[in-house]
């Protein structure tokens, strides 16, 4: 039997010298489409983002061996990897002097997992925004940033929820996107609020628009017990 494709992590380096505020975080946040990197100093920090990419970098102003601020800037010069900054409350100059190094948010202490939690996803959704608007393939074309989608030269009509869903599917092709991340990324503001078949009514709306046999469909593809995923060819 065919090995079915882990869904891909997106990686997040929090850079904290207080290891138990970096464990909580990335204890209460870990999922299956999170990864945490913790660092305490930033030569550490520096080695990691060498070894490997990052999706979003998280890291207090005040670090042993140096400042966070410069650090922040030494970054954005040779990248547009999503920056968020820890600062103490209702320490303004911090904020406004991170925001004029780069950093693209900022997070005062001490906060709550809850708002933390919709920070890193809407940084997140940032970077993808930024990276990815337009997709192809021999059958499909579709131009997100105009909102436009054709199938065989033929213009389809999608609403904003089935946009969203489709992004995603599509700029994550042959991954498996667990239901959890869709609801996620689709309904960012909670999905307490969402009823538990709306992410089901999306994909059948769209399938009824994208696929041949929407019985049989064949991009949109269910991957029972996991999820969904989009089927290139």
């Amino acid at each position: 039997m065919k090995k079915m494709e882990n869904d891909k992590k997106q990686t997040i380096m929090i850079l904290e010298d207080d290891e138990d505020l970096a464990e909580g975080i990335s204890l209460s946040l870990n999922s299956k489409d999170l990864e945490f990197i913790l660092c305490r100093t930033i030569a550490e920090a520096k080695d990691r983002l060498q070894q490997r990419a990052f999706d979003l970098l998280i890291f207090d102003i005040n670090l042993p061996d140096g400042s966070g601020l410069e650090f922040c800037r030494e970054i954005r010069r040779l990248s547009k990897v999503p920056i968020a900054l820890l600062t103490a409350k209702d320490m303004e100059l911090d904020i406004v002097k991170g925001l004029e190094c780069g950093a693209d948010d900022y997070i005062t202490k001490p906060f709550s997992l809850m708002v933390l939690r919709a920070r890193i996803r809407a940084l997140l959704r940032r970077n993808i925004g930024e990276q990815q608007s337009e997709y192809r393939d021999g059958i499909f074309q579709f131009c997100f940033d105009t909102m436009e989608f054709y199938k065989e030269g033929n213009s389809i009509e999608l609403s904003k929820t089935e946009q969203r869903i489709l992004y995603l599917l599509v700029f994550n092709a042959g991954q498996i996107l667990t239901r959890e991340r869709l609801l996620e990324w689709v309904w960012p503001d909670g999905t307490e609020y969402v009823e538990d078949n709306a992410l089901s009514v999306g994909i059948r709306r769209l399938r009824d628009k994208l696929e041949d046999v929407p019985s049989k469909p064949v991009y949109i593809k269910t991957v029972y017990g996991k999820g969904y995923k989009w089927e290139r060819f």
